[in-house]
């Protein structure tokens, strides 16, 4: 495993880490999960994340790293969405963050929280209150860091601008998705905002929820023990499954076949080519995919191979999935 610095702070990150929407908690089981988390430590991923929206996640996650020394891993979870019908039980108000923050140590079963991140913007909430709930925690040593995921150029250029005029501790990372489908980033200027800011991206998604594994084909029926063919996780997945899409992937595929290495490791070092990501969340229902996918740091992509890339992903340029 290699480690990246997350945006301008100390804590080192390992560029794949392991993510927990979607699987653990709601669609795989307590052992099966545990078996992954365990795999993915000893392969030296330190970079474990989850949210307390995700169904039951923090609780499993929770129990599985109580097997390992707390200070060997960064244990990143979230808030934003509704945790209840009330009024007060959803946003980035001062007693959301703090009530959601106390709930989610309870759900870990940690002292701490190494990365504490708003999971979405909030409209209806000062960003100065958000920013100086999240100071506090970090004051009181509930939480070492905060960041932000699927905020805007704009809204993380207001944060850290207020954040520098307050002097409050910086924000050090936004979790936006990420893939070679999904490209907003680039385009909206997220990574140049981040960038200057001094923020880390720990981008979720890098696989396009599983198509860039290549296990759909263009032309073939969805596999039945996939992701796409569970009612409960198909949502997201389904807006990639076009004909124009697969066709694309199974070209990306050709390609990684003839470096020597799989359609997963590709698009995983794809992203990796971005020196302001720190890690690249991955998922997985089996040890094996982590064995699999982790390979993908080592690989070094070409200017030739990027450019072959780039060309065959043409066709679906404009191409913009659900998130």
């Amino acid at each position: 495993m290699k480690y990246r610095r997350l945006g301008n702070s100390g804590l080192q990150v390992s560029e794949i880490g392991l993510g927990s929407w979607l699987t653990y908690g709601s669609t795989t089981a307590e052992e099966t999960a545990a078996a992954c988390i365990s795999r993915a430590y000893e392969l030296g991923i330190n970079f474990f994340d989850t949210s307390n929206s995700y169904s039951g996640a923090e609780q499993v996650l929770g129990n599985a790293l109580k097997a390992y020394n707390r200070s060997s891993y960064v244990l990143a979870t979230k808030v934003f969405f509704p945790q209840g019908n009330g009024p007060n039980e959803r946003g980035l108000s001062r007693k959301h963050i703090v009530e959601q923050c106390e709930a989610s140590l309870k759900r870990l079963g940690a002292d701490y929280i190494d990365l504490y991140q708003c999971h979405r913007f909030d409209d209806n909430t000062p960003i100065e209150e958000t920013l100086r709930a999240l100071d506090d925690l970090t004051a009181q040593g509930k939480i070492l860091y905060a960041g932000v995921s699927e905020w805007n150029a704009s809204q993380i250029e207001e944060a850290a601008a207020l954040g520098r005029k307050l002097n409050l501790r910086p924000l050090v990372s936004n979790q936006p998705i990420y893939n070679m489908f999904e490209r907003y980033i680039e385009k909206e200027n997220v990574i140049e905002q981040c960038q200057l800011d001094g923020i880390g991206l720990v981008v979720f998604s890098p696989l396009a929820q599983g198509v860039l594994t290549g296990k759909y084909k263009p032309g073939h029926t969805i596999p039945q023990d996939s992701r796409a063919a569970n009612e409960k996780t198909n949502g997201v997945i389904n807006s990639y499954l076009r004909e124009d899409v697969l066709t694309c992937t199974a070209k990306l595929e050709a390609l990684a076949a003839e470096l020597g290495f799989t359609l997963s490791q590709l698009a995983l070092a794809w992203v990796l080519r971005q020196p302001n990501v720190s890690s690249a969340i991955i998922g997985s229902s089996r040890p094996s995919q982590i064995e699999e996918n982790i390979k993908a740091v080592d690989l070094n992509l070409t200017a030739d191979v990027l450019s072959r890339v780039e060309q065959i992903l043409k066709p679906v340029s404009g191409f913009a999935p659900l998130r």
